[in-house]
């Protein structure tokens, strides 16, 4: 099994594939948006690798971090979601901001993902919540439905503002202040626009 790659960027494909030359052997691999835009044709590359073993073909997907790749693979394990969801959601949320909306039970952050309606995302909240970990953030929101972007987020929902004015605003935002400065903060900013 593949677990990672270091090599040269060859080509570029459509949807995201990349062929990494390794050793006079050229990689096709599946990688989100992100880690394609980050890889320069003749440069240097490395990724980690999931290789997906199906019964008509080996696939391989890289991610510019392991965090990623760790993401890639809970996706994975979750109930209805394949290998061209996950990468749609690596596409669109980082892992961060994808164990942050399923601990907080932010369907609307999941639904701005291509491919996801409110169900497969309420769905996903319950399904990962077990199984994505990532240590620098519990802490931050390991009060779930009561952390403090959450109670935000449903302050701002009350207002009337929409799901994608209420993540912008809160997008970039410390994890570690209280509701009234959160709020305060989102308020401001949502005014200046």
């Amino acid at each position: 099994m593949i677990g990672s790659l270091r090599g040269t960027l060859v080509a570029r494909g459509p949807g995201g594939e990349v062929v990494v030359e390794v050793g006079g052997v050229g990689y096709r691999v599946l990688v989100p948006t992100g880690t394609a835009a980050a890889l320069s044709a003749g440069g240097d590359v490395f990724l980690f690798v999931h290789t997906h073993v199906r019964e008509d073909a080996i696939v391989l997907y890289g991610f510019g971090q392991d965090d990623e790749r760790r993401s890639f693979e809970a996706l994975l394990a979750a109930h209805g979601v394949g290998t061209s969801l996950a990468l749609a959601v690596l596409s669109a949320l980082s892992p961060r901001a994808l164990t942050a909306a399923v601990l907080e039970g932010d369907v609307d952050t999941l639904c701005s993902v291509p491919g996801i309606g409110r169900k497969t995302a309420a769905r996903l909240v319950l399904d990962l919540k077990s199984r994505l970990e990532v240590p620098d953030l519990l802490p931050a929101v390991a009060g779930t439905p009561g952390s403090a972007r959450a109670e935000a987020r449903a302050a701002l929902a009350e207002l009337g503002y929409g799901p994608d004015e209420i993540r912008r605003a809160l997008d970039g935002r410390r994890d570690d202040v209280d509701v009234e400065e959160l709020l305060r903060l989102a308020l401001r900013d949502l005014a200046s626009r």
